[in-house]
């Protein structure tokens, strides 16, 4: 088994043990989220191999049905891909990497050797003139960080502004606030996978990427603090994120055994909180801090982006495009 079929066989473990079948929120429901938040998050790693529709049912304990439907509305969104005869995988990143840019670059000095060469330049002339030539001027792109929340989606921006060419020009915006009126004049659209089909729908001119997110490293340390016995309470704020963040939890906390799920909205969820020692809220839920009792303590489960993906998708498809709309101009 390969390293990457064993992540992602890892990672399905943790989604089956975390999904609940007596919660509220539908069984599909929270295997879609599931599939969809693990894939965001680089759980579930691009061109690994998912399990059968039939596999995966026996595996989780659903129907097939269930399994299938799931399947259809993730391929839809453009989060997993069916290979004839092959079977159903995590679909790769839009990126290009490095190497089909280094292809790309030798194409270009083959066509200027035989441009050279047509026009009477030794090899020497070519290169003395490639070294004095003037660079061609970057064009300046403009990119919008879309997310869910205010906060959250700024420090994802902050992150990324640091990585960004000279000249580029970063904005935050939420998805709730953009519908009416999304911003005018922006190049490319960075977005959490699960906001790829809204991003597309709202700026249909603009590149659209995806940004793997992962769990930053002060969530990391928390959970790894908890103390073994501690009844620890996850609230979600969205029903497909519910299952993930379980998985999470126990990822990065397995030596805590007692760990219960609550759903924005869902009945006796103010009541589960009150029973924990530890809530671990998601982004979005701060206010729930204002209602702990006495003893009880509580973080964030806060993400952070992925910065082995940043370097080797993000970055490289920003850059992919900036040369295509340079050439585009020109021509």
């Amino acid at each position: 088994m390969s390293r990457k079929q064993a992540q992602l066989d890892q990672s399905l473990n943790r989604i089956a043990e975390a999904i609940d079948r007596d919660s509220s929120v539908q069984v599909s429901v929270q295997l879609r989220g599931a599939l969809e938040f693990g894939i965001a998050s680089g759980e579930l790693p691009a061109g690994a191999r998912l399990p059968s529709v039939r596999v995966m049912a026996a595996r989780l304990g659903i129907s097939p049905v269930t399994v299938s439907t799931v399947y259809a509305t993730l391929q839809e969104a453009g989060h997993i891909e069916g290979r004839v005869g092959s079977g159903t995988f995590v679909a790769a990143g839009a990126g290009v990497t490095c190497a089909s840019q280094l292809r790309r670059l030798d194409e270009l000095i083959a066509e200027l050797i035989r441009v050279g060469q047509h026009c009477g330049f030794s090899a020497d002339d070519l290169a003395t003139r490639v070294s004095t030539a003037q660079s061609r001027k970057r064009r300046s792109l403009r990119l919008l960080m879309l997310g869910n929340f205010h906060d959250a989606t700024e420090a994802y921006a902050a992150a990324l502004r640091p990585r960004l060419a000279d000249g580029d020009e970063m904005i935050s915006g939420v998805l709730s606030e953009l519908r009416g009126a999304p911003p005018q004049g922006i190049d490319v659209v960075v977005a959490p996978r699960t906001l790829l089909g809204a991003a597309r729908e709202l700026f249909p001119e603009a590149a659209v990427y995806g940004l793997t997110l992962i769990p930053d490293e002060a969530t990391r340390v928390a959970l790894a603090s908890l103390p073994t016995d501690a009844r620890v309470v996850g609230y979600s704020y969205f029903p497909e994120f519910v299952t993930i963040m379980k998985a999470g939890i126990r990822r990065f906390a397995p030596h805590v055994s007692d760990v219960s799920m609550a759903v924005r909205g869902e009945p006796g969820a103010e009541a589960l909180i009150a029973e924990g020692d530890v809530l671990v809220y998601a982004t979005g839920t701060d206010y729930l801090r204002e209602g702990l009792r006495p003893g009880q303590t509580a973080f964030e489960y806060r993400h952070t982006p992925d910065n082995k993906s940043v370097r080797s998708e993000l970055l490289p498809a920003i850059e992919d495009h900036r040369l295509r709309l340079t050439s585009k101009k020109e021509d």
